[in-house]
């Protein structure tokens, strides 16, 4: 009954986007709202506009629009976004160019360009977003073509919307017989756009050369009707119905578009640069649309390696689409396949999709030039965490050392079919990170067009990912071993600052049992600093560093926490495991553990099932693994 209701209101809230009315009734729509005039670019733009932009504090843009689908390409999305949709929306040069989407197989080239889509067809439904055109059309004409070219300067001064274009050979043939030329007269309707209905939205995608025809993006004569009108040149003997003429007023997706013959690609150098195209026999058909095309970098460069490709090259704006480079966002992208697929229901153990994004970011990376960095350096940098010695301008650096990375890499498609295979492989309703590892490197032996060189480096890579994810598996048991770590951490930081004063102001500090004032506890600090390294010639420095930043943290009304400084949060975090390796290490690998190790080991499984994300299944395959490590 819920559906029924549901159904009902569906069809209420379809009925209320109708709209019926006469061109004197549309220019009222126009000056009470000049947008529903507005050009395909413009209401690209706005669409994605309307979703929301933030800007962070390094003044780069984000785009809500394409969250929860794309991550991970904030840089190459507020490009496109800016220098393209922004630019073409307020009619600069661009938007005589086709948007062509360059970049790696599964880098996200199709999803953009199918929000795009879905995203048009759900603003055409607002009232934000609404459109009209004229009844019967079968382009959707643009209303305010029907004005006079005479008449259309003033037109622009007292309703602000200047018109493009002219009308299509239909509309101009039913103005003349239906209408008598009396344009006022004339039927406009409110239109939603629709892939499915093929309305302001097409998609052309190439096939056999011999067998295409050009009559799939410009439409053809229908000559079933040629003895009844008498002429080829008849607007009624002639189907409106090539993707050109239906994506009217909107967006035109060219799938592999340099795969196509160029007989296709040579008539949209008309439609780009004077909005129009030639079909039939008739004269120039004005075209709104935006086209937008996506290939990969290959079949780009033999493009422009081709000098009779020149004229439409130039007709182009190229957008680099790369690979995600960020850990963080991978796993967004293997969660949301996984969500995807039938395989929801299997559990996927705590950092199982991170150990396999290590592998993947770091087969997208470039080697740097800069002294002491390699790939994991940079990997983490890339990531958002701190990393000895590197700022944030040095990020930057790095990734003007390299304009093409990115380009190239395991995609996520790949990664995405190994995991597949570990959830239905596994006899169990969980897969942990070593059989994502296990599965990818099985991949990899059956991949037979990877060279024995490019296995070795993958292999590799899949090495460093483990050392990586065992790393992150004693660290989750410890922290499990550690009930109140939290609390343990910030009576170990509050220890250290106190000492750290006193030794920087040379004061004494207070025994907190005896009351006597003593000197600073060296041991103490010493015993946190050498946890990361720092030298007895540096420990002045550091501590005058911490100092220094509670100062800052005191300015700004903030507290000093145990996670304010990075360096020190690992130091501390590395004292308490230290402290606790033995007791972990014991209890872990005992083949026979008495009843208090046991008693232990349930006390941390539940631990890790209640507060880290394991189920049953990876918590004991956790402790056991953690185990074998230690005893190594």
């Amino acid at each position: 009954m819920d559906l029924l209701n549901r159904l009902n209101a569906y069809r209420a809230q379809e009925e209320q986007l109708r709209w019926d009315g006469t061109f004197v009734e549309y220019l009222d729509l126009v000056k009470k709202q000049p947008s529903v005039a507005q050009t395909a670019h413009s209401r690209i733009y706005n669409m994605i506009a309307s979703e929301g932009i933030t800007t962070d504090e390094n003044g780069r843009k984000k785009y809500h629009f394409f969250s929860g689908e794309i991550y991970g390409l904030d840089a190459s999305l507020e490009r496109l976004v800016e220098e393209y949709f922004h630019s073409a929306a307020r009619r600069l040069d661009v938007r005589k160019r086709i948007l062509l989407l360059m970049g790696p197989v599964s880098g996200g080239k199709s999803t953009i360009v199918t929000m795009l889509k879905k995203g048009l067809e759900r603003y055409s439904r607002t009232e934000e977003g609404a459109l009209y055109a004229i009844k019967g059309c079968p382009m959707h004409e643009e209303p305010l073509h029907l004005i006079p070219n005479e008449l259309r300067a003033d037109f622009e001064q007292e309703f602000g919307v200047r018109i493009e274009g002219n009308l299509c050979p239909s509309c101009r043939m039913r103005l003349t017989g239906e209408y008598g030329g009396r344009i006022e007269d004339v039927q406009v309707e409110r239109i939603v756009l629709s892939e499915d209905e093929r309305v302001g939205i097409g998609t052309f995608s190439p096939s056999d050369p011999k067998s295409q025809d050009i009559a799939d993006l410009t439409g053809s004569i229908d000559f079933s009707t040629i003895a009844e009108y008498g002429s080829e040149s008849d607007p009624r003997a002639y189907k409106f119905d090539g993707e050109l003429n239906k994506a009217n007023r909107g967006l035109m997706e060219f799938q592999e578009m340099l795969k196509c013959d160029e007989k296709f690609l040579w008539h949209l150098l008309s439609l780009t640069q004077e909005g129009n195209f030639k079909a039939g026999r008739f004269a120039l058909i004005s075209a709104d649309e935006m086209i937008v095309a996506h290939t990969n970098e290959t079949e780009y460069k033999t493009f422009i390696s081709n000098k009779k490709n020149e004229a439409l090259q130039s007709r182009m704006i190229v957008m680099p689409i790369p690979y995600n480079l960020r850990v963080s966002d991978e796993v967004k992208i293997y969660e949301k396949l996984v969500q995807q697929s039938d395989m929801r229901h299997v559990h996927i153990s705590p950092h199982a999709l991170q150990t396999a994004s290590i592998f993947s970011i770091l087969t997208r990376l470039k080697e740097s030039k800069k002294q002491g960095m390699d790939l994991l350096k940079k990997l983490k940098l890339y990531d958002g965490a701190a990393v000895e010695g590197y700022k944030e301008k040095d990020i930057q650096d790095l990734k003007s050392e390299s304009h093409d990375e990115g380009m190239s890499g395991i995609d996520p498609r790949y990664v995405i079919n190994r995991i597949s295979s570990a959830l239905i492989r596994r006899d169990t309703n969980c897969i942990n990170a070593l059989d994502v590892l296990r599965a990818i490197k099985e991949g990899l032996d059956q991949h037979a067009s990877i060279s024995k060189e490019d296995k070795e480096r993958l292999m590799n890579f899949i090495a460093i990912a483990r050392k990586e994810y065992d790393e992150l598996a004693k660290k989750e048991v410890q922290k499990a071993f550690v009930y109140s770590y939290e609390e343990s951490a910030k009576t170990l930081l509050e220890n250290y600052l106190d000492n750290v004063e006193a030794y920087c102001n040379w004061q004494k500090i207070k025994d907190p049992i005896t009351g006597e004032e003593v000197d600073p506890d060296e041991r103490l600090m010493r015993s946190i600093e050498e946890q990361i390294g720092i030298s007895e010639n540096a420990k002045k420095a550091f501590r005058e560093e911490i100092l220094i930043r509670i100062s800052t943290y005191a300015r700004r009304g903030k507290k000093f926490e145990y996670n304010s400084h990075d360096r020190l949060r690992e130091a501390i975090e590395k004292k308490l495991f230290s402290d606790l390796k033995d007791v972990v290490k014991i209890t872990t690998s005992s083949k026979t553990p008495d009843e208090q190790q046991l008693k232990k080991i349930n006390e941390v499984t539940k631990q890790l099932i209640d507060e880290h994300g394991y189920c049953p299944v990876c918590a004991n395959e956790l402790l056991r693994y953690t185990g074998s490590l230690l005893n190594r």
